[in-house]
């Protein structure tokens, strides 16, 4: 079985950085924004480091806590090696596991924080990820400055960061399960449409968590997968319909509810950060739906691999949320 059940993990706050193109999007509010792409450093790794700092340091902040309240640091980003959280994280003395899954490393984060809280080994554990738009073009893609053009399919990676206070002391967000997804290979080669790539990852994810825990699709006021974009959206809907027979109450990609249409941002959104971003500035802060199912969705690539003419597996994982 690869779900699990919670009985005491809580989300206690949050706290959002959005980057230029992000404040200006379908979403208009956030604790932090940036002016650019630089953030005021000299590189836009250091960029994205002070990204996690601030993210961190208003957690503990907000929360009256000291880097020992903190039992794990847990999270990752895009970056080689997931460099940028552990040039963060070196910064706090807080025990720190990086995690990567993709654009599902902060539902892969929230899901080993619950475990760890749920069996009692944590009290306090706070979750982060970032991506920076422009460390991943050159990480994954080329360059921004080599003007490579992009189809239709791509995605636009989100710049921004997100963090989580996960607790064992009860709050208005109640971590209630998680589902940990196995990696999907379809065959697909395209880097450049990875909505696609990760549809079928999204759709065997979210149907492994309702047979595992015995739920129809309509027990959640809302799904929320991570960054199909539009054209993984479309994939995604047919492929659980079609295979499972699965039809969805409501369904929100977080990478098509990023940015306006004028925007010019291809698919969508994608990235880590893309559906910590709109899950905590605009879904929960509606106060609409009360029973919510995350899927963070990831591509399992690297340039190398691609260059070689491999094809490309991709993973989701799931977390319910309860509003209480």
């Amino acid at each position: 079985m690869s779900s699990l059940k919670f009985d005491n993990v809580y989300i206690k706050n949050s706290f959002s950085i959005a980057g230029p193109l992000e404040k200006n999007g379908q979403i208009k509010k956030f604790d932090l924004t940036m002016d650019d792409y630089y953030y005021r450093e000299k590189t836009f790794e250091q960029a994205e480091i002070k990204m996690q700092r601030i993210v961190i340091d208003n957690l503990l902040l907000q929360n009256k806590l000291l880097d020992g309240d903190i039992d794990y640091l847990i999270g990752g980003e895009l970056y080689n090696q997931i460099a940028i959280s552990s040039y963060s994280a070196k910064y706090y003395q807080i025990p720190f596991l990086g995690l990567y899954s993709a654009c599902a490393t902060f539902v892969e984060s929230v899901s080993v924080g619950a475990n760890l809280i749920n069996s009692k080994q944590a009290n306090n554990i706070i979750a982060v990820t970032s991506s920076h738009n422009l460390n991943s073009e050159k990480q994954f893609r080329f360059p921004v400055e080599y003007g490579a053009p992009k189809p239709h399919t791509a995605t636009f990676t989100a710049t921004g960061c997100v963090g989580a206070l996960l607790t064992n002391e009860k709050s208005k967000i109640r971590v209630d399960s998680a589902t940990i997804g196995i990696p999907i290979d379809m065959g697909m080669k395209d880097a450049n449409n990875m909505g696609a790539v990760m549809a079928p990852a999204a759709a065997e994810t979210l149907a492994r968590h309702l047979l595992d825990l015995k739920r129809s699709s309509d027990y959640y006021d809302l799904i929320l997968t991570g960054d199909l974009g539009e054209i993984g959206t479309k994939i995604f809907r047919e492929y659980i319909k079609r295979s499972y027979d699965l039809k969805l109450k409501k369904h929100i990609d977080a990478g098509s509810e990023l940015y306006l249409d004028n925007q010019e941002t291809y698919a969508g959104a994608s990235g880590p950060v893309a559906l910590p971003l709109v899950l905590f500035n605009r879904i929960l802060k509606t106060n609409k739906y009360k029973k919510i199912l995350i899927i963070g969705t990831g591509s399992l690539h690297t340039v190398s691999l691609i260059n070689q003419k491999n094809t490309i597996p991709a993973i989701a994982h799931a977390v319910s949320l309860e509003v209480i």
